[in-house]
């Protein structure tokens, strides 16, 4: 599960938008859920671009299946981070809190949507919970 900018912030940052749900019971519910599925989660967040490259590019070496991915704002701006999960060939489903299409124009652009597996978009935090769930059963039904 990689989180992008300003995330590390829910609970307090626009509440009316993001909810109140902070970003450690998110992933503690994600933790849980991925347990009962039998699935090992790993979280990260980061606000620095760089750092989430990396950590995708050093996925593939550690033989990760499927990623959950909220890019926050990066979503409408790195073709750095789009390139990467490109490099990796790593599957992923685009996870995002708000409704981001019926958010201000210049959020209509996503970088990431066209090569996802699939996005869950404003649904809050069970978001995270609806795409692990999917992710297991989209990667699920490849080897079945």
């Amino acid at each position: 599960m990689i989180n992008g900018p300003n995330l590390n912030l829910l609970g307090t940052r626009e509440t009316a938008i993001y909810g109140t749900d902070t970003l450690a019971s998110i992933e503690a519910r994600s933790r849980a859920r991925a347990s009962e599925l039998k699935i090992e989660l790993e979280t990260f967040q980061s606000n620095h671009e760089g750092e989430i490259v990396d950590k995708i590019q050093g996925a593939r070496a550690r033989g990760v299946a499927g990623v959950l991915l909220n890019p926050g704002g990066y979503t409408h701006s790195s073709v750095a981070i789009r390139d990467a999960l490109l490099a990796v060939k790593i599957p992923f489903i685009e996870i995002h809190l708000s409704t981001v299409s019926a958010r201000e124009p210049f959020r209509q652009h996503n970088l990431f949507s066209d090569i996802a597996l699939g996005t869950v978009s404003g649904l809050g935090g069970l978001g995270y919970i609806l795409g692990l769930e999917a992710l297991h059963e989209l990667l699920g039904t490849k080897t079945r």
